[in-house]
């Protein structure tokens, strides 16, 4: 009988291909466990999802409580369920008034291609102003909306009317005008290798948007939910964005996405047409409930206000290495940037085998990244940080 590594291998559709792919039997924390008992840390966090860390008490208990009460029911506002009601007055009582009607969606691509269309739907216009090394989502309206040409051209034409400006760059900000719909813009961009806004750069933006009628939409898909040291990016900058797009962590490991906009500013989907966007799995009843669950654990356990802490120790421990040139960073999202003349493939070998779970950027390849759940401990932060020394150390010899 076929095991699952081979099974994987035979019937899988996969973005990419690995040699020997990991297979996890259970997870826990900051830890994840394969089927030979060995021990792996996660500093990634499945890409910015498990803030709450794998499998936190609270998440699974709301999870099975809602698994006792009905599962799967329509969502096109004929119904009103109770998590997606109680998820949605707990985000937005976190939030300005002006962010204050929620479209649950599935994921974060779907996320963005609900703030274009209510974009376009509001404004009457097409252009969508975004950023060179963005990344918003892989189905084809985010795609069109993604900053780098090399995940992009082998699927054209895709949706016309993008045009892309570079971040931090405000001679360029006049480009946007009275023809464009939105600005789509990460407050702090994550697959560049974690590039932060130059002082006063969303302001401009936000100023911008305000002279020509655009709206701005902030992707938080990777950033929110307190990776950034406040419960949200946006938050650090004094910016209110038109719609913010959320995903990723809103779930504590279970699927779902949103888009947050004014009440007025969502009504417009309700009418010419109809329906303007609908979802059959958006706010899933069991995802809302596990969202609602992540949400207060981050409130009552303050993950998002120790985030900052956190993430300077491990800056400073690693800070001084000789294999690094740079570490960019926001709260406990690292990016730390490896000397030109060594080979990060290495390294990431070094980091596998010293059972580290660690990736690259899509958009800066000599860069890797440390984003572990906020739960993760002092003594965790140690331990990692000793580990991340020795692979560094190893890819220097």
């Amino acid at each position: 009988m076929l095991n699952n590594r081979q099974l994987f291998q035979l019937h899988m559709g996969l973005p990419s291909v690995a040699d020997d792919p990991v297979e996890i039997v259970s997870a826990s924390g900051i830890y994840l466990y394969d089927d030979f008992g060995n021990r792996y840390i996660d500093l990634v966090s499945g890409v910015s999802v498990s803030n709450v860390g794998h499998r936190h008490p609270h998440v699974i208990k709301a999870i099975k409580e809602q698994l006792e009460h009905y599962m799967h029911v329509m969502v096109y506002g004929k119904f009103v369920h109770a998590p997606q009601v109680k998820l949605a007055k707990l985000l937005t009582d976190q939030l300005p008034a002006s962010l204050d009607s929620v479209y649950f969606v599935n994921s974060g691509s779907e996320a963005i291609e609900g703030a274009i269309k209510l974009a376009k739907r509001a404004t009457s216009r097409s252009e969508i102003v975004y950023f060179r090394n963005a990344y918003h989502g892989g189905t084809a309206g985010a795609l069109s909306l993604l900053g780098h040409e090399n995940m992009k051209n082998a699927f054209r034409p895709l949706v016309p009317g993008g045009r892309m400006l570079d971040f931090n760059n405000f001679e360029q900000i006049t480009q946007i005008s009275t023809n464009t719909a939105a600005v789509l813009i990460e407050p702090i961009q994550a697959e560049a290798g974690i590039i932060l806004p130059e002082p006063g750069y969303l302001e401009a933006l936000r100023e911008r948007c305000n002279q020509t009628d655009a709206l701005l939409i902030f992707d938080e898909i990777q950033m929110g939910f307190g990776r950034t040291g406040k419960l949200f990016a946006f938050e650090h900058y004094g910016v209110v964005p038109d719609i913010l797009c959320l995903a990723k962590a809103m779930g504590g490991g279970m699927p779902i996405g949103a888009f947050v906009a004014s009440r007025q500013l969502m009504h417009s989907l309700t009418h010419l047409p109809e329906l303007g966007h609908i979802t059959t799995f958006g706010g899933h009843p069991v995802s809302c409930a596990a969202s609602l669950a992540a949400l207060e654990v981050i409130l009552n356990e303050g993950l998002h206000h120790n985030a900052e802490a956190k993430g300077q120790r491990f800056q400073r421990r690693l800070a001084q290495h000789p294999a690094l040139s740079a570490i960019r960073r926001k709260g406990l999202m690292l990016g730390l940037q490896l000397k030109e003349e060594l080979d990060i493939n290495v390294l990431m070998k070094v980091f596998k085998k010293n059972r580290l779970v660690v990736d690259q950027f899509l958009f800066n390849h000599n860069s890797f990244r440390i984003a572990p759940p906020l739960t993760i401990t002092i003594n965790e932060i140690d331990e990692t940080s000793n580990l991340v020394e020795a692979s560094l150390n190893t890819c220097l010899k």
